[in-house]
């Protein structure tokens, strides 16, 4: 009896880690609520972002774990509360083919994490001027710029998870063709004028390093160095 009991717990044990585990993958991609608020899942972090037409609303994100039927998110940037950097929460969460519920608020699915190539979250690094690249940042500084891309989707952010604040943010749609890497701005919290550029550039990965080269937004040349954020 106590050899069955062990079992049938191990059992239960094990069927709640693959249900957790299929729910966190589930979650991975780009959601949009019925008011038009974006939010990005990919790896362990996700960013939340709001825009009117060229207008910027907010933005906020951080990390987040699956808890039964709970998501606990931890946040590192908040546009509308930033005393709430450091700060964590739990909310109610339900999956239901493509519709996502999140504390009661209703989302539906954009991409599962593809077809784009770039899926995932990106620390910037280094930067390449003249052939020579600069000194890297280290992913301990607890000032980051960091993007966050769906399947379609991606979001940069500039922050200080120390001194909670808040530096820009932009973002958009993309794609990887043929090495080349496109996005088109929808929102820009530092000059709306942009929204709406479509800008390409040269992507590769090398090992855990995206090098994104090309010409930014004003023609002048960028070569950046994005690594991968565990």
């Amino acid at each position: 009896m106590i050899i069955l009991k062990i079992i049938s717990f191990s059992l239960l044990f094990f069927s709640e880690m693959s249900e957790l585990k299929i729910l966190q993958t589930e979650l991975h991609g780009a959601w949009q609520s019925e008011d038009g608020v974006i939010v990005i899942f990919a790896g362990n972090y996700f960013s939340m972002a709001g825009f009117k037409e060229k207008e910027f609303l907010f933005t906020s994100g951080g990390s987040w774990k699956i808890n039964a039927n709970s998501i606990e998110m931890f946040t590192e940037f908040d546009t509308r509360n930033p005393e709430s950097v450091g700060m964590s929460q739990s909310l109610g969460i339900k999956i239901n083919d493509a519709k996502l519920d999140i504390n009661g608020i209703s989302y539906t699915r954009i991409d599962d994490g593809t077809p784009g190539k770039l899926h995932g979250i990106w620390l910037f690094s280094n930067r390449v001027v003249d052939g020579k690249p600069g000194t890297p940042r280290s992913s301990d500084d607890p000032r980051k710029t960091m993007k966050i891309l769906s399947g379609t989707r991606f979001q940069w952010i500039a922050f200080n998870i120390r001194t909670k604040e808040f530096f820009g943010t932009g973002g958009g749609t993309y794609t990887t063709i043929d090495g080349k890497y496109t996005e088109k701005i929808d929102f820009f919290s530092r000059d709306s004028s942009r929204v709406g550029a479509a800008l390409e550039f040269d992507f590769r990965i090398d090992g855990a390093d995206w090098h994104h080269q090309g010409l930014n937004s004003r023609g002048e040349p960028l070569y950046e160095i994005w690594t991968s954020r565990k």
